[in-house]
């Protein structure tokens, strides 16, 4: 790559990159390796390429083309307008998840000092966003992973200081005893040697946060079987799941007792979360 131009520099790159998001990867990775906005990419377009940003950019560009995930690469990823700190230990948070967080936000009023949980916080992504928009909400979030929970916690150190309890544990066991207005969770769910484990960005991110058993639904199980137990009186339960993963969901909710089970579709219109209430 020996770029004359900015804009020389973007069209190599991108042609070097898979995927339909190549020009856009290209963008973002040159930004970075010039300390720029991307908005700068357009102004100076046809500008003789900066010399001190032809190293790093090259590097960035070598990684994305043996398959490292853009937020890897970067270091940060940015859901629900909040940038995030991720690692090669935590999920990279997904556009489809701020479904999540709006059923979620419509669930809890914007002035009551509600009890929310968050199970596999992983980056903190869920809590945060609803941090972000409930202020008077308590949240405590959930994670076994110890790394996970050190990247979450910087987190929201620089985004809700001193908002949300993190606990390390499997699931409910760190809240034994106590009861919660909605539970929300993005729980592993791809069946344990699903092709897309070896495509993409899911070969850099870690299992553990991936892959639920020969059918993917273990996690969900062991979450939805609990749930009761620590739902208040006509709380919510939510949760993400596979897109062919809807009516299964909704049986494990409907056979633990929950009522008004409903499953919500993402923009694509593919099923994505699985919600259900305590009985009142």
């Amino acid at each position: 790559m020996s770029p004359c131009t900015v804009a020389d520099a973007l069209a190599l790159a991108a042609g070097r990159l898979p995927g339909e998001e190549a020009r856009a990867e290209a963008e973002i990775l040159l930004a970075h390796a010039l300390g720029k906005p991307r908005s700068w990419l357009y102004a100076h377009a046809n500008d003789p390429f900066p010399e001190p940003g032809e190293k790093e950019f090259r590097e960035l560009i070598a990684r994305r083309t043996r398959g490292e995930p853009v937020a890897h690469i970067l270091g940060t990823q940015e859901f629900w307008s909040l940038p995030l700190v991720v690692t090669s230990d935590t999920l990279i948070p997904r556009p489809e998840t701020e479904l999540l967080v709006e059923l979620a936000l419509q669930r809890l009023a914007a002035d009551a000092p509600l009890r929310v949980l968050d199970l596999g916080t992983g980056s903190g992504a869920i809590a945060l966003a609803i941090a972000h928009e409930r202020p008077r909400v308590l949240i405590t979030a959930v994670d076994r992973n110890p790394r996970t929970l050190d990247i979450a916690r910087k987190n929201a150190a620089r985004l809700a200081p001193g908002r949300i309890r993190f606990l390390a544990g499997d699931w409910f066991s760190p809240v034994q005893g106590e009861s919660f207005d909605l539970i929300v969770s993005n729980p592993p769910y791809l069946e344990a040697g699903d092709i897309h484990l070896s495509q993409g960005d899911l070969r850099f991110e870690p299992e553990l946060a991936l892959v639920a058993g020969d059918d993917g639904l273990d996690c969900i199980r062991r979450i939805v079987d609990a749930a009761r137990q620590f739902l208040a009186p006509s709380a919510w339960l939510l949760i993400e799941h596979g897109l062919r993963q809807g009516a299964q969901v909704r049986a494990l909710m409907l056979e633990s007792g929950l009522v008004d089970v409903g499953t919500f579709t993402d923009l694509e219109r593919r099923d994505r979360v699985t919600g259900a209430m305590q009985p009142g």
